[in-house]
């Protein structure tokens, strides 16, 4: 009677400390949540003013270089004209009215107006900034469907046939520039297939209004380019999956459920293939801003409409508002990366959710 009258108590002191505890570790989530969203947006803050220091930097602006591209083919501007033009983009006045001008436009949602184009920004990223994020998130789903299963099978198969193969692959993926690799699958399937690789688009449809036939030809081109952009990654991460998954493989936790008769395949895909993702969470950090900017170079060999080639334009011409956008957009997509890997972090490895309990 004594027992039972013990454990009859005693089961709503656990309920209510299992319950606290619940609630402490929620609250701990909540703040480091609310802590990691103040420094993002610190941070933010602080990309905006390096961003406009970073455009500042070359010598003149944006009319300079007009003016000396103006040169090169005979023509001239007058003193008049080259200062109604810095009246016109606010040029004249002090570097930090410029900032507070620029960054309280864009807090409204203003980018500006494109000294290059002249045309605001928003029309001329337009379709640039989503077709880069079809061929990015193309490349980053190949990425990680290429990698996860070559990588654990090159670890819990180790120095088989197929390890070997998947090494020597993952070698010459990370030797071989994109860019190169892009020039081969245009020679080959120009020569060959008598193909016309290149571009997001077929001629008819490059200039043509949205419609379902357009969007079909989009995916049939999208998966040359998210090819090449996924080799070079697909095998830095083979290799990253490898080495992390051999490392868990040989800790004790894993030899203890081997020994206890548990079968193969969860004592690999409960926690260690769990705790060797960690590095694929980390690495969103910086594949978020390549999904707003793409590859520039293999852009260029592809002739694709991406936001790349039109960065490196702005940056040529000293084009402010285009530049500073773009860049301002690779930050703070950093920073959201960078969160989303912290939050993913979090909940793949448990260890981080105790941190500062005591």
């Amino acid at each position: 009677m004594g027992y039972s009258f013990r454990a009859e108590h005693s089961a709503p002191a656990e309920r209510a400390r299992h319950w606290g505890n619940e609630l402490e570790e929620t609250y701990r989530m909540l703040m480091y949540i609310g802590r990691r969203l103040s420094l993002a947006l610190i941070t933010c803050v602080a990309i905006s003013v390096l961003t406009f220091v970073i455009i500042r930097l070359p010598p003149g602006d944006f009319v300079d270089a007009y003016i000396a591209n103006l040169a090169s083919t005979g023509s001239s501007v007058t003193a008049e004209q080259a200062q109604a033009m810095r009246q016109e983009y606010g040029l004249d006045r002090p570097v930090y009215i410029q900032y507070l001008l620029w960054i309280t436009r864009i807090v409204q949602g203003d980018f500006g107006v494109s000294m290059m184009w002249r045309r605001p920004v928003t029309e001329v990223i337009g379709d640039r900034l989503w077709l880069t994020m079809v061929v990015s998130f193309a490349a980053l789903f190949l990425t990680w469907t290429i990698a996860l299963p070559i990588g654990i099978y090159s670890a819990v198969r180790q120095y088989s046939v197929g390890d070997y193969v998947a090494t020597t692959l993952g070698f010459i993926g990370l030797a071989v520039p994109n860019f190169l690799l892009a020039l081969i699958l245009m020679y080959f399937g120009f020569r060959y297939l008598g193909l016309s690789v290149g571009g997001l688009f077929s001629a008819e449809y490059a200039q043509a209004a949205w419609s379902l036939a357009k969007v079909w030809d989009l995916t049939k081109h999208v998966p040359l380019p998210a090819a090449v952009l996924a080799l070079a990654g697909s095998a830095h991460q083979i290799r990253i999956m490898r080495a992390n998954l051999l490392d868990e493989l040989r800790k004790p936790y894993v030899i203890t459920a081997r020994a206890k008769g548990i079968p193969e395949r969860r004592v690999i895909l409960k926690y260690p293939v769990r705790a060797a993702l960690n590095p694929f969470a980390s690495s969103i950090a910086y594949v978020f801003p390549y999904l707003v900017s793409g590859s520039i170079i293999v852009s260029l060999v592809l002739g694709l409409p991406t936001v790349g080639p039109l960065l490196l334009q702005a940056l040529v011409a000293q084009d402010m508002f285009l530049a500073g956008t773009i860049v301002l957009l690779l930050g703070i997509m950093t920073v959201v990366g960078t969160l989303i890997s912290d939050l993913l972090l979090m909940w793949i490895e448990p260890r981080l959710r105790l941190t500062g309990r005591s």
